[in-house]
């Protein structure tokens, strides 16, 4: 039993570090100006998370209503560019507001 516990305390303390999530500043975009002050990266999207969440809810959306396979391709097309716009025109808005 004791021996059990033993190893089960050096394997948790051996995989915390791997486990652990990056530390809160790791993750920020931002980087030091010459000026000093803290500035974003500006971010480019694809579009793609959009693209990919339209499609899914375009079709969804379509096989709902009790749409044909047609109906169905054109819900997922059509949601998919939505997706895609709206996606895109989120992240231009962003780096407006953060001045890139």
């Amino acid at each position: 039993m004791r021996r059990t516990m033993i190893f089960s305390a050096v394997i948790a303390a051996v995989a915390m570090p791997v486990a652990a999530p990056a530390p809160a500043f790791a993750r920020h975009a931002t980087y030091t100006g010459r000026d000093g002050r803290y500035h974003y990266r500006c971010k480019r999207s694809s579009g793609r998370t959009g693209l990919l969440a339209g499609a899914g809810g375009g079709g969804l959306g379509a096989a709902a209503l009790g749409a044909g396979p047609i109906g169905i391709a054109a819900g997922v097309i059509g949601g998919g560019l939505l997706g895609r716009h709206l996606d895109k025109k989120h992240d231009a808005a962003q780096n407006r507001r953060n001045g890139c």
